[in-house]
């Protein structure tokens, strides 16, 4: 049997999504594929990237995609890790299962340098650590 595919999905696919995809592949690539991609795509954040290599997983080759790419694919999950304050979370038909997870925006935390690398690290924690819950079955 092959591996399970999941697509993760949030707006602009520059942080949550892309830290949950770099998570999946990295830590969990021997059952799972993941993709991810968003509504209005704008690049990948660099916290996002900083804040991945700082525990050994490399996004830094990572793009934002739209998800009119995955159109035709089918997935086994589409999870949406979108804040609930978000009214614009995106929806994705083309999942076997669809879970929604939120998650604050880590690009959306107020103050220094040093403080939004604070919360890019909260939420990459808290995605890993719901990632390695959820997914960690046989």
């Amino acid at each position: 049997m092959g591996k399970k595919e999941i697509l993760f999905i949030c707006v602009h696919n520059s942080a949550r999504s892309q830290m949950a995809e770099g998570w999946i592949n990295a830590r969990r690539g021997d059952r799972f594929r993941a993709s991810s991609a968003g509504t209005e795509p704008t690049g990948v954040h660099p916290a996002a990237i900083q804040v991945m290599r700082e525990i050994g997983i490399d996004i830094s080759g990572h793009r934002s995609k739209s998800l009119d790419e995955f159109e035709n694919r089918r997935f086994d999950y589409v999870v949406m890790v979108c804040d609930d304050r978000e009214t614009a979370c995106p929806f994705f038909p083309g999942g076997k299962e669809q879970i929604h997870r939120a998650f604050t925006d880590p690009a959306a935390c107020p103050g220094s340098d040093a403080d939004v690398l604070l919360c890019f690290r909260k939420i990459r924690d808290e995605i890993g650590a719901w990632i390695d819950a959820t997914f960690a079955g046989p």
